[in-house]
């Protein structure tokens, strides 16, 4: 019997740990398994598509407070220059009317010229819309002289009542030669313009006395706006009165309707 008992103690020893030890093993394999393949990859993929997400959405939110703090400063400029003219604005003045720090202004403008330029680039585009849609070519016949006249003359003295920036930007004396540049083709373009309007009404006049012409109705519309800049309400509205009789009478006897 003693010979015997530690033969059997050992076997069930043995069997009891051999079964409980692979049952274990079974177990934790199942187990790791199961989290390997259904959690933790479920998880890891629905985090990586929140975080690209977010990252995408980061940037988008960050270029629209960029876009609203340059308007912002553009519309400080434009009341800027249209108060004291472009050589005695300074970004200081700027900033101040923006109500942002001088330092704020600099992320997004290096100096004035820039801010000029873009608010310059910015204005020349909107005017070129308005004379798209206003110096289209007539037929003499159909439209009347005077009418053409004041549809012309009111659509361009409500845009620079609207942006009075706009003059003091390209009529200033010391603007950037970059604004001074682009002014330059927008004038050509808008006399080439008045030239096709003004053609139909004196279809014997040779080339070069439209073209003159067209030059003189600018330089009257140019010393006229001046005017009317400078005043406001009915005296205003005056002026704006005598720059449509001054263009009239100065076209009738060259267009042969007087």
């Amino acid at each position: 019997m003693a010979a015997g008992t530690p033969v059997n103690a050992g076997t069930a020893g043995t069997t009891r740990t051999a079964g409980t030890t692979g049952a274990t093993k079974t177990k934790a394999a199942g187990t790791t398994g199961t989290t390997g393949t259904t959690g933790t990859t479920g998880t890891t993929g629905t985090t990586a598509a929140t975080g690209a997400a977010a990252a995408d959405e980061r940037p988008r939110r960050r270029q629209a407070r960029g876009e609203r703090r340059i308007a912002q400063l553009l519309e400080a400029a434009a009341r800027v220059f249209a108060t004291t003219g472009y050589t005695a604005a300074s970004t200081n003045a700027i900033a101040r009317e923006a109500g942002v720090s001088p330092g704020t202004l600099y992320q997004f403008f290096p100096n004035k010229e820039a801010i000029a330029i873009e608010l310059g680039s910015r204005l020349m585009h909107e005017m070129r819309q308005s004379y798209d849609e206003v110096l289209t070519p007539i037929t003499a016949d159909a439209t009347p002289l005077e009418e053409v006249i004041a549809g012309t003359v009111d659509r361009f003295i409500e845009f620079n009542c609207r942006h009075p920036a706009f003059f003091a930007l390209m009529h200033g004396p010391d603007v950037p030669g970059r604004i001074a540049e682009e002014h330059e083709a927008l004038h050509t373009t808008l006399v080439a313009r008045v030239e096709t309007i003004l053609a139909p009404f004196a279809p014997a006049a040779p080339p070069a006395a439209v073209t003159r012409t067209a030059q003189m109705c600018f330089g009257i519309y140019k010393a006229g706006l001046e005017l009317i800049l400078a005043h406001e309400g009915d005296e205003r509205d005056a002026y704006v009165q005598e720059l449509k009789g001054a263009l009239v009478r100065y076209l009738e006897p060259l267009m042969g309707t007087s």
